[in-house]
């Protein structure tokens, strides 16, 4: 049975008077550190030396300091840079502050769950992780609204690790929304399936597909576009606000008849095996040793594959497409 928490069920009050570190100030820091002030939080943003967010983060009322002295000042202490890159920085800038009784909180469990980080057992380990990224948590925030939340505690050394975590993800809007109770191996191993199979990694290669298969056909590239990516996020609104049942409700009779019909001929009891193995891959580590490797020699596949996928003509058909559309924001990256 699932268990969930709103904010009818967190305390606030349980990190008044306490200092919140927010490690890193990207898509996810900026938005749990102004979350947080913003719901009477004392923050602090902890980054490295000659960072280009430290003047971002100042200009939005912060103190910055680099992430040792932010550590050492917290009581809760928030990573929030890449996973590839906590190790490094655990050793060398949080494990010297860690004193008995802190909170140490992470917004995905891979290097709890697959053991690149070892917190000594005197402290709280917990996550809270927003189901979206960054600058939804944001922009929900500010609009009264909230993101998901999925809350864990690994190590509960203060007997109140929950109640400070339910805290915290309230504090960043999670409990408007609804704080789902998982564990670190339950976040890591479905949040990396879902991402490979799913979210990241099977849409953008079935909307490739589509593309290629549209040009391959001599429809012209444009159409191609609106066709199989840009109407994507039409269609995934639709499903987000109610279900595919309501998108089946909002799209006409052909679309829903040809959804019925083709799905399963695309996504085949073979794609179901595929998607079996993704996942053994990722319950046996096999994802993860392969990963923290390919960081270790200087990402060489990760960067051709990052080259590759930016060339693809569906990139730059798009990119033509959405500077005529003047109500879309320039993707800055």
């Amino acid at each position: 049975m699932a268990i969930m928490f709103y904010e009818k069920d967190c305390d606030l009050g349980a990190l008044k008077g306490k200092t919140i570190a927010v490690i890193g100030y990207g898509s996810q820091g900026h938005a749990h550190a102004l979350n947080a002030k913003e719901s009477g939080m004392k923050v602090i943003v902890g980054l490295y030396e000659g960072s280009k967010s430290w003047k971002r983060a100042e200009e939005a009322g912060f103190e910055v300091t680099l992430a040792e002295d932010a550590a050492a000042a917290a009581d809760f202490i928030m990573i929030l840079i890449n996973d590839e890159k906590q190790p490094k920085l655990y050793q060398e800038s949080i494990k010297p502050a860690l004193k008995p009784g802190k909170t140490l909180a992470f917004a995905h469990g891979f290097n709890i769950h697959f053991g690149q980080i070892l917190p000594p057992p005197d402290i709280n380990v917990v996550m809270i992780a927003p189901k979206g990224p960054g600058h939804t948590v944001r922009e929900q925030y500010q609009t009264g609204a909230g993101v998901p939340c999925l809350i864990a505690v690994h190590q509960d050394a203060s007997g109140d690790a929950r109640r400070l975590g339910l805290a915290y993800a309230a504090a960043i809007g999670g409990a408007r929304a609804g704080v789902l109770e998982t564990t670190f191996k339950e976040e890591t191993e479905t949040d990396l399936f879902g991402e490979q199979a799913v979210l990241c990694g099977g849409v953008s290669a079935l909307m490739k597909a589509g593309f290629e298969v549209l040009l391959e056909a001599g429809y012209q590239p444009e159409s191609a576009y609106f066709e199989v990516m840009h109407e994507m996020k039409l269609i995934i609104d639709l499903v987000n606000r109610g279900g595919l049942s309501f998108m089946r409700y909002s799209i006409s009779d052909t679309a829903e008849y040809g959804d019925y019909i083709t799905g399963p001929k695309i996504i085949t009891e073979d794609t179901k095996n595929v998607m079996r193995n993704i996942l053994k891959d990722i319950q046996n580590g096999k994802f993860a040793r392969e990963w923290i490797l390919e960081n270790q020699v200087n990402r060489p596949n990760f960067n051709r594959m990052r080259a590759i996928e930016a060339s693809h003509p569906i990139e730059k058909v798009g990119k033509e497409l959405r500077s005529m559309m003047s109500w879309l924001k320039p993707a800055k990256y």
